[in-house]
């Protein structure tokens, strides 16, 4: 019979496919008390599916390639050293050697002993992190499963299917999208999670918040996903099935359609031009961007050149990196974005601190590389040497204070004194900015140009500071909302004061590459966008229906809402007066 359970779309599309349910947490459990003689036997059972879950991670690694890898690598790098946790390996050995747990019993006691502690802390951040601990504990689970029962092993083989879960680590997306997976559905999460970002770059349709999924839909039942209308259908009927062909047929249309805008001006119809810049951090992505007609890159992460290291990637490894990049966009600008570690980014060399008891509040992005001078030093001349190929400019994340900028201007100007005395070749200026991404930056954006360049809002954390709401956290996707009026007068506020002294401000969150909001940032005077150039067609399709002028009379109409939802109406209006 025809269900349809509904959902927040977190990446769009359809698809149709096979269920294939991952739910270790439903795992039968043997609750039976261990004898005596039965425990080191449980021990070694519990420490093979450790070592299984290790090895899993282990291959993960080595079988994701390119972007995915560096967009993931973070999250297996967390999930590995929970694995190897002293406190956690160690209250797993009592349960079972003293309190005579059975291995499956121990970890849904310990994965609750320890979800209980993240839930009752105040920051959001933390709290959110539970879902590591969920995914890791359900991997040793699942391994666990694996050793006695052959049916979980079908688990393993998931390519053409739908996944459907209570929650995916990034990781595990990335490597079954490169196996044929067709979607995801999961019981809990956020659209603005780090999965729900990956699935929107992979163009992988995602419902989140599918409440009864786990509980309504069974392995092989066919489904639906509809991550356009936010239902699954399960068992979809044969209107249903038109539907689908019929969606098919017109995204097909529309992608021939959209490849034509690759090499069209960015232009609103008023004809304003707009920048659209890509967010990039491979050549895979290099090469996107300029197949895509991007304007240059607005945001180039260097932090994945550390994430993949076991020790510091030296400075020519740097250059090289540094020079491919501007000579990979031909000319186009190139903005690099210095080391930005910190938080949820922990490096193998342990400059990022581990075990801050407020990471998302902690020493992260500038804030860390002023603590390891001569790390950031390498960086800098790596970047300076770079510069000479081609059109470029450096941004630093995380700036809280004028002083910081200042500081790193310091350290460019002895690096570049370094480099002249060694007879390097040097550019004869390089443009320095700032990320705007604390809520103290942006209101004192008056004192920060000053010593700027060019300013880059990073909405991602701006939003998250602002409004005290961890984006991945689905408990507050109530609170997280970036149509909230106050982050809209806060990026009003740097856009305008930027364009006062005539310096140019981009915009590099996530909602500059979602069309929903291009009306909105185009409203608040936004002509710079930065976005994962996968998006680049469909924002500057979206930017050729707008007219610039008349959404800039309606700019204070929306700085003046108090709420997010007359934000939406405002921008309702706006979009019905649209001409078909």
């Amino acid at each position: 019979m025809r269900q349809s359970l509904p959902g927040t779309v977190a990446a769009k599309g359809m698809c149709l496919g096979r269920a294939r349910l991952v739910q270790p947490s439903r795992y039968a459990v043997d609750n039976r008390p261990l004898g005596e003689d039965e425990v080191e036997a449980e021990l070694e059972l519990l420490h093979l599916a450790l070592d299984t879950a290790r090895q899993e991670l282990r291959e993960l690694r080595t079988k994701l390639h390119g972007a995915l890898a560096r967009e993931v690598n973070e999250f297996i790098d967390a999930h590995t050293l929970l694995l190897d946790d002293p406190e956690m390996l160690r209250g797993l050995d009592d349960m079972i050697r003293i309190g005579h747990y059975r291995a499956g019993a121990a970890l849904k006691k310990q994965r609750d002993r320890i979800a209980a502690v993240f839930e009752a802390m105040d920051d959001p951040y933390l709290r959110s992190r539970r879902e590591d601990v969920d995914q890791v504990i359900n991997r040793v689970i699942s391994a666990l499963q694996r050793q006695t029962t052959a049916e979980e092993r079908k688990l393993a083989a998931r390519v053409g299917e739908i996944l459907v879960a209570d929650t995916i680590a990034p990781g595990d997306m990335a490597h079954l999208a490169g196996h044929g997976l067709l979607g995801v559905v999961t019981s809990s999460g956020s659209p603005y999670s780090h999965s729900a970002i990956l699935a929107r770059s992979l163009d992988l349709p995602m419902l989140v918040g599918t409440r009864d999924a786990l509980s309504t839909i069974h392995d092989d039942d066919l489904i639906l996903l509809d991550a356009e209308q936010g239902e699954a259908i399960v068992h979809p009927t044969a209107q249903d099935l038109s539907r689908y062909r019929a969606w098919q047929r017109e995204a097909a249309l529309e992608g021939r359609r959209l490849a034509k805008l690759a090499n069209a001006p960015s232009r609103t119809r008023d004809g304003a031009e707009i920048k659209l810049l890509a967010n990039a951090e491979s050549s895979s992505d290099v090469a996107m961007a300029r197949a895509r007609g991007a304007d240059g890159v607005g945001l180039y992460r260097t932090e994945f050149l550390f994430l993949r290291h076991k020790g510091l990637p030296s400075e020519e490894e740097q250059f090289v990196a540094y020079r491919d990049l501007v000579m990979g966009m031909g000319g186009l600008p190139v903005t690099i974005r210095t080391l930005d570690l910190g938080a949820d980014k922990a490096d193998a060399a342990g400059i990022a601190l581990r075990g801050e008891d407020n990471p998302a509040l902690g020493v992260r992005g500038v804030r860390l590389s002023l603590r390891h001078p001569a790390v950031f030093t390498t960086q800098i001349r790596a970047i300076l040497r770079a510069a000479c190929y081609g059109p470029m400019r450096v941004l630093v994340p995380m700036i809280t204070q004028p002083d910081e900028i200042i500081a790193v201007r310091t350290l460019f100007k002895l690096a570049r004194q370094e480099l002249k005395q060694e007879g390097v070749d040097l550019p004869e200026k390089l443009p320095l900015g700032a990320m705007i991404e604390v809520p103290a930056a942006a209101i004192n954006v008056r004192a920060l140009l000053e010593h700027a360049d060019f300013l880059a809002i990073g909405t991602n954390d701006l939003a998250q500071y602002v409004l005290a709401a961890d984006r991945g956290n689905d408990a507050l996707e109530n609170v997280y909302n970036p149509l909230n009026p106050a982050l809209l007068r806060l990026i009003c506020h740097v856009i305008s004061a930027g364009r006062r002294v005539g310096k140019s401000v981009s915009l590099c969150g996530e909602i500059g590459g979602d069309v929903n909001f291009t009306a909105l940032l185009l409203a608040l005077g936004l002509s710079e966008f930065s976005m994962h150039p996968s998006q680049i067609l469909q924002v500057r399709d979206r930017l050729g229906e707008l007219d610039r002028s008349e959404l800039r009379r309606l700019a204070p109409r929306l700085i003046r809402a108090h709420t997010h939802e007359q934000v939406e109406a405002l921008l309702a209006t706006l979009d019905s007066a649209l001409p078909a």
